[in-house]
């Protein structure tokens, strides 16, 4: 797979931006970050209430950090959830695409279905940004609505997309949101924020097999109508 380095267009930034789950030790300056993050804040947001939060983390700081959520995650303890991500039950075709992304990424791994020791090694590695060099807590205020998540979330991707174009790959991380407990205190936090997810940022190692694993995409039809006339409004 032929990467862009950086990409030359927004169409590009968009075909070639995916979840890299390896990446190189190389640095990304502050000076780039901060770009990154004046280019995200441009993402539209409710009467401009721009709610998003972002911690940084790198260096030592990121390191001990790191380990101590990895041991955690290890020794299977700290873990809580603050909001639900995921609903009680999957329906279709949600289910059958999890499923689908989950092998996929495992096969590409040689990972295979029942081997918990390498699963669990591999969802381990979450913790320590896939080895990006910069790691970025997004948080939200607690006392916001859905309206805000909504914010939060083009921000994201406007902060992902960014980093195409500078050469940088991405990997939002909801796994973060388990261990915030960790974050919060640790990074010193705000209680009145919420840790949404972690993102990692860097150079993608392209040597590794997880990053030519791309999974498929519905086509148009499959998620939208487009609409020619209207249903006759019913009569009282």
């Amino acid at each position: 797979m032929t990467r862009p380095n950086p990409t030359k267009t927004v169409f590009e930034a968009i075909l070639t931006r995916r979840s890299i789950r390896a990446f190189k030790p190389d640095p990304v300056s502050y000076e780039t970050i901060r770009n990154l993050l004046e280019l995200a804040s441009r993402a539209p947001s409710g009467t401009n209430t721009q709610p998003w939060k972002v911690h940084v983390v790198r260096g030592a700081v990121r390191d001990q950090l790191c380990d101590e959520i990895t041991s955690a995650f290890l020794a299977g303890d700290q873990y809580s959830e603050e909001y639900s991500y995921a609903p009680a039950r999957w329906n279709e075709p949600y289910q059958s695409r999890r499923r689908a992304n989950g092998w996929g990424l495992y096969g590409t791994l040689g990972i295979e279905k029942g081997d918990k020791d390498k699963m669990q090694a591999q969802h381990a590695r979450n913790f320590n940004f896939f080895n990006a060099p910069v790691g970025l807590f997004i948080t939200l205020d607690r006392d916001l609505e859905l309206g805000s998540w909504l914010d939060l979330g083009l921000f994201m991707q406007t902060l992902m997309l960014a980093a195409r174009g500078k050469g940088l790959d991405t990997c939002p991380q909801q796994a973060f949101a388990g261990f915030h407990s960790i974050i919060q205190q640790r990074l010193a936090i705000p209680a009145v924020e919420m840790v949404v997810c972690g993102l990692a940022l860097g150079y993608a190692d392209m040597s590794r097999p997880e990053n030519h694993y791309s999974p498929e995409r519905a086509p148009v039809e499959a998620f939208a109508r487009f609409v020619d006339h209207l249903t006759p409004a019913k009569e009282d």
